[in-house]
């Protein structure tokens, strides 16, 4: 099969491409990533593909986009539902380029994460491949979170700390714990 896959970032690319390669898939790359922020996390992580994309001599599509004011319009006020509408942007995104390219599935590197929402990011791959009439490839590359890791430190690649939003950024630096008793004594 000739794959679509959407990439957040070079480490976590490298075990699914890996595993892709391994079936005899033909695998291109696509970088659409508009909320990264701050901006310059947003280059780091672009660099990192660009260097995954030379020396794994992988086909990269690139929508270089940072679109962080949109990100916000679209969360502020509905932060719990931010990944939701990350998934949806990134993934939909991804199965137009896939479908305009006459590619003959599209998947992600979010299905490798352990960070992330695994099954609503499948639900939504789904629900937009039904939509937009171009297959999800699904695999669950979380299984080789380990490898994955290893090769990227021995790529050398920028390993960054947090998901990516302003607000995954938040919660790294001051934690879930003390973001809860905030919102608290804010509502008391």
């Amino acid at each position: 099969m000739r794959i679509l896959l959407h990439i957040c970032c070079a480490n976590c690319a490298v075990y699914p491409l890996e595993r892709l390669r391994e079936e005899g898939h033909e695998v291109y790359g696509f970088f659409y990533n508009p909320n990264i922020h701050p901006y310059l996390e947003y280059e780091r992580r672009l660099n990192a593909v660009r260097l995954l994309e030379e020396r794994s001599s992988l086909p990269v599509i690139y929508r270089d986009e940072y679109r962080l004011d949109e990100f916000l319009r679209n969360t502020a006020f509905r932060e719990s539902l931010r990944c939701q509408y990350c998934y949806h942007a990134r993934l939909l995104a991804a199965a137009q380029v896939a479908k305009r390219g006459h590619f003959d599935a599209f998947s992600s590197t979010l299905f490798y994460s352990k960070q992330q929402q695994h099954a609503l990011a499948v639900e939504i791959a789904e629900s937009i491949s039904r939509e937009k009439g171009v297959s999800f490839y699904y695999e669950d590359f979380r299984e080789g979170w380990r490898r994955g890791i290893e090769l990227s430190k021995e790529a050398g690649f920028y390993r960054q700390q947090y998901c990516g939003c302003i607000y995954s950024e938040r919660d790294r630096f001051l934690g879930k714990n003390r973001i809860a008793k905030r919102k608290s004594r804010n509502e008391g």
